[in-house]
């Protein structure tokens, strides 16, 4: 699961703003401001949820989940040490 936190923090990890990563994700502009207004975990289809945790992989993070490796622990995002080329 992914938590509306998270998403900001990607988002601007990545220096994207919510239009281009409703492109990115296939998922519509109010879909992606919803999301990130969750209080707590997104809530949304498991499509939805997948095309956009799928999305922000490919753009180059990692979402960290409550016990994952972390030297704090808790969730989190990181940035890949390689960020993939985009698909044309």
């Amino acid at each position: 699961m992914i938590t509306a936190p998270q998403l900001r923090a990607a988002r601007a990890l990545l220096g994207l703003d919510q239009r281009e990563l409703a492109e990115r994700s296939g998922l519509s502009l109010p879909t992606i401001q919803r999301m990130e207004a969750s209080d707590g975990t997104v809530r949304g289809t498991v499509d939805s949820l997948v095309k956009l945790i799928d999305a922000l992989e490919r753009a180059g993070v990692i979402l960290l989940g409550d016990r994952q490796s972390s030297a704090e622990g808790g969730r989190g995002v990181r940035l890949k040490t390689t960020v993939p080329e985009p698909r044309a």
